[in-house]
């Protein structure tokens, strides 16, 4: 029933687009204005609150439970883990955005920052790491740690709705769970649609930009075509052979890449801007988190944070299901620490690197890139790349980055989607995942066809709406069931350690009896 309702509500979706992409892009415009003007601010206080709930459980009593039990051993190495994660969580977004944000921060800051100054681009680089560090994360994590919870601690199947059953009792069997994992399922897709259809432009940009191939709309969807070809292939082989080494290829790229521009680059001014920015980062985390313009009514905040919370939002149950699944034998503590600050450092790194280097290409060489990569994206690392030694090498290196980012990301997805389709199976049927794959793939052309960009992110925030409540509700209820758990074992420590003294004073008493005697 979940697979054939959730695959109904998409399937609509693309025959609208196919049947009608304009009326569809109007349409959706309008939903989002009106999601944007009612609820941005509900956006931004739902994810600073599962940011403080992440922190807290992280912190707190509940860290030391191990996921699996008290026995259980990581499936994984670390180096891996990270990798999947890494790979899974955001790997393409981080490659478009890397250049093209901090580019059009600088040119395009709210209101209450001068365009092109050197505040500018000091907010350029904060914004960037706020986007892109600690909140898409701990939406990750607690998704993850929820998941991997319930289902290696208290045997219950990998479905979202298997974590409501503290809260909903037998409703979370019902239809009432049923509605959760669908409401799932489907912001899963629009948000993996939505990064695959950043991954598609950004190769077809590539590709022109390198080998001057029209980056028109038949060579994104011929993009979109032979991924979804590697990606359903790579899927057939599961998750310790495909996924497991696209991602550490992933990694070996990235960090290639990174290293090449570092030393090719500004390293000085790229490590002060890292350094100075994470300082200013930490210390305006909470104003930043709740930064609305009511006053000015300027759009800045809904152009950007609120597209970003909504995008990670759609992305938390993909993201948090597959490191659930690859996460057993982990402490929570462990797991959410790993989770969050560890990826959103490598963010960090990413974008002082890369946003950086081209605004140090911009501001002190003289380098007039920052017009051309916000009119055009998916052209902005290439145009920076470009001003490097061994630009036209180190092009070719990022389109093969973004390609496999991309087969990593679809392969992952289409693994969790045929999960939650499959009763939370661990081990979901190639057919379901044949399924997913083309599904995803589809509506990804579609929206791209119907409102470009735009569209993609229209449907991500959209999407996201619904779901807020599920992960409220998700919060609610893994606290309650880590509370009685953790109370559960401190009752027992209790009673071990009045034991132990109990035995204490009787080999005391014992020891003052023989010395009387």
């Amino acid at each position: 029933m979940v697979f054939r309702i959730a695959l109904l509500i998409v399937a609509a979706f693309v025959a609208w687009g196919i049947a009608a992409p304009g009326g569809l892009a109007a349409t959706t415009a309008a939903w989002l204005a009106a999601s944007i003007q009612n609820f941005g601010w509900y956006y931004l206080l739902v994810v600073f609150g599962i940011l403080v709930f992440a922190l807290v459980v992280a912190f707190g009593r509940f860290g030391r439970i191990r996921l699996g039990g008290d026995d259980a051993a990581p499936d994984f190495s670390t180096a891996s883990w990270f990798a999947m994660l890494f790979s899974a969580g955001m790997g393409i977004g981080l490659v478009f955005w890397g250049v093209a944000e901090p580019l059009s921060h600088y040119l395009s800051p709210p209101g209450y920052v001068t365009a092109g100054t050197p505040d500018a681009a000091r907010f350029a680089m904060r914004a960037s790491f706020f986007h892109w560090g600690l909140h898409p994360w701990a939406l990750y994590a607690v998704v993850g740690m929820a998941l991997a919870y319930f289902k290696f601690n208290r045997g219950a199947p990998g479905l979202l709705s298997a974590a409501f059953e503290p809260l909903l009792g037998q409703h979370a069997r019902g239809p009432a769970g049923k509605m959760v994992d669908v409401l799932a399922i489907v912001a899963t897709v629009f948000g993996v649609a939505t990064s695959l259809g950043f991954g598609a432009t950004q190769i077809a940009g590539g590709l022109h930009h390198v080998f001057g191939i029209e980056a028109s709309s038949t060579a994104i969807l011929c993009v979109i075509a032979i991924a979804t070809v590697l990606f359903l292939v790579s899927s057939t082989t599961g998750l310790e052979r495909g996924i497991k080494w696209l991602s550490n290829t992933n990694m070996i790229l990235a960090v290639g890449l990174c290293l090449a521009v570092l030393l090719m680059g500004p390293t000085l001014f790229v490590m002060e801007a890292l350094t100075s920015t994470v300082g200013a980062y930490i210390s305006g985390l909470v104003q930043q988190s709740m930064r609305l313009t009511p006053f000015t009514q300027g759009s800045w905040t809904s152009d950007w944070t609120i597209f970003y919370w909504a995008w990670w939002i759609t992305w938390a149950p993909f993201v948090g299901m597959f490191i659930a699944r690859i996460s057993r034998g982990r402490t929570i503590r462990e797991f959410m620490v790993g989770v969050m600050l560890v990826p959103s450092l490598v963010s960090f790194i990413w974008f002082a690197v890369f946003g950086g280097t081209a605004l140090h290409l911009q501001i002190m060489d003289g380098l007039q890139i920052a017009q051309a990569a916000q009119a055009s994206p998916d052209a902005a690392l290439f145009l920076m790349l470009d001003a490097l030694p061994l630009g036209q090498l180190l092009s070719v290196l990022a389109i093969v980055l973004v390609s496999v980012f991309f087969v990593t990301s679809a392969d992952s997805a289409t693994f969790v989607l045929a999960m939650l389709s499959s009763r939370g199976s661990l081990n979901p049927a190639a057919s379901m995942k044949l399924v997913w794959g083309l599904t995803v793939s589809v509506i990804a052309a579609v929206l791209l066809l119907a409102g470009g960009l735009k569209g993609l992110q229209t449907m991500s925030i959209l999407a996201a709406l619904p779901f807020t409540l599920v992960l409220i509700g998700l919060c609610v209820s893994t606290w309650k069931a880590l509370a009685a758990d953790a109370h559960a074992i401190e009752v027992r420590e209790q009673a071990m350690r009045k034991a132990l003294r109990q035995m204490a004073m009787r080999e005391i008493t014992e020891v003052q009896t023989e010395m009387r005697d």
